[in-house]
This record gives structure tokens, sequence and C-alpha cells, in this order.
């Protein structure tokens, strides 16, 4: 039988909030599942899913922009961009041209995928932000250098078993008990407008809410506000806190910021639970699965 993992790929885009520190925590527990399909519904950079690089995988996302350009990869794009085009008069050139095909009704074509990858790659920290038209938004990063990739073979030929689709979660139908879903909604704070129409505290109970009626194992990745945790608590997640790389800089505190790693319908490798406890992290009373002595 082939091989159903290979060497971890590193995602293509830049991305707010990746979570690629968290695949120590994560190797282990997929190395259970390795034969499942892994499942993101709310896919963003795919940090997770690369770096478990699965044979099988479900990605979805809110963002049609996303989707467009993974199914390019898949299908082997190419990409015409060079060390001329890192200036802000082109930036804004192919920004203009970029909304100019999403006004037009051609937000799916290959140019776009192609302008979508410049954009993120150049833009300012990476975002990925719209407007209420729909439009992207984001301003000239001032970086000193920016390397295009020309093409992505090794990322076209992981995505040959891979669907892409894009819609609200909720519309994912075909899901079995044996799918391992990853999610990692965007962060519970102000800024949520990733997306034409956004990620508001209700799509994050929707989301909690869905995730806990899957039979299968379940793993959610979220900043720990109290609501946040509260939330995950009231669905029987098993939840623990990790400090993750951002820092908080208010009142000249840097201490790393904390997140969340909720479970469901897992039995944790012992080798994670120690990992987990050795952060100093705190869990719920609450675990739908066996609980680690």
């Amino acid at each position: 039988m082939e091989p159903v993992t290979s060497q971890a790929l590193p995602p293509l885009l830049k991305w707010a909030g990746g979570k690629r520190w968290l695949l120590p925590y994560l190797r282990p527990l997929w190395a259970q599942y390795v034969n499942h399909r892994l499942v993101e519904p709310l896919g963003g950079g795919l940090a997770i899913t690369l770096g478990l690089r699965p044979r099988r995988a479900w990605v979805n996302d809110i963002n049609p922009h996303v989707i467009n350009f993974y199914k390019w990869v898949q299908q082997g794009l190419e990409l015409p961009f060079s060390d001329s085009d890192h200036n802000e008069q082109a930036f804004y050139r192919h920004r203009a041209r970029f909304n100019a095909l999403i006004a037009n009704g051609e937000a799916m074509s290959k140019e776009a995928a192609q302008l979508f990858y410049y954009l993120n790659r150049t833009c300012y920290n990476g975002l990925c932000r719209f407007n209420a038209d729909g439009l992207f938004n984001v301003p000239f990063g001032k970086y000193k250098r920016v390397r295009y990739a020309r093409s992505f073979p090794a990322h076209e030929k992981a995505f040959e078993q891979w669907a892409f689709t894009c819609g609200d979660f909720e519309q994912m139908t075909g899901l079995t008990p044996e799918d391992f879903i990853y999610a990692d909604p965007p962060y519970d704070v102000e800024f949520t407008k990733y997306s034409k129409d956004g990620f508001s505290w209700e799509d994050q109970k929707r989301l909690a809410r869905w995730l806990a009626q899957h039979e299968g194992p379940v793993v959610i990745s979220n900043q720990a506000t109290e609501r946040v945790k509260e939330l995950y608590t009231s669905h029987s997640y098993l939840i623990f806190e990790v400090p993750g790389p951002r820092r908080i800089s208010c009142n000249g505190d840097r201490s790393p910021a904390p997140e969340v790693l909720a479970f469901k319908n897992v039995d944790l490798p012992s080798e994670v639970f120690e990992m987990l406890q050795a952060a100093k992290l705190s869990t719920s009373a609450f675990f739908s699965g066996r609980p680690k002595e």
C-alpha cells in the first residue's frame, strides 16, 4: 500500500494567526488517524493541514478567493511575477486589476488566482481583508524583499486527493464519523473582516455547536478569551490553554498571549498530554472521550 503521508509542506500564503506552531501538539494525535480524511471547515492558510500532510483532505472556506487559489494550484498554477513587480506602483496596479476581475464576475479565473497570490505576498502584513463591496483593500506592504514562487509542484502533488469547497461550514454535508476535523476560527477580537461578511460571535457559537455534533474526532484552536473557554466547556470539549507566539504589548506586558486547544471524541496520546501539562496548561472538567489520569 502506498504511504499515506509525506513530508510536511509550508503554507503557500501569508496568514495572520497561522497555527503552524501547534504542529508538535497535533502530529502525535494525527498519527492515530493517519488513514482518515482530514477536514478543515475554515481552511485559511492551511498551516496545520499542510503540516500534517494527509493523503485525503476536505478544505472549505467562506472566502472564495482563497479556495479559487488552491483549486488553481491543484491544476498546476504558474505565476508570472518577478522582482520587478515588488514596488508600490505595481502593487496598486495589480490590486486594481484584481478588484476589476471581482467586479466583472471573473473572480474564479486563473488570473484572479495569480493576482491573489501576488497581493497576499506583497500587501501589508499579508492581511486578507475586503470591504463591504467585496473588494480587496489592504495597502502596500513595505518589505525589503519579496520572493515570488513560479509554481507549486509539491503542493500540486499533495492536493491530488484533496477536495476544495467554498461556503459556510454548516453547508458541509457528507461528513462521516471517520473524518478528523480541525477548525481554527478567526480570533474572538473586534477585527474579523476576513471575508465580506466577517465572522461574528454568533458564528463562533454556531461553529462550536456544529462541531460538537460531529461523531468523530474534533480539534479546535482559538484565542483564550473567557467567553471562548466558557463556550467550549459548555459543549463538553476538553480544553487546554497553551502559550501562543503572539505577544501582548499593552502596558508594556510582553508575555505570550494564551490560546485554546479544544478536543472532542479523541483519546489524547500520553505524549501530547504530557506536553500540554508541561506547558502549565489548564483543562476543563469535561471530556467526551477517555480521560487521562
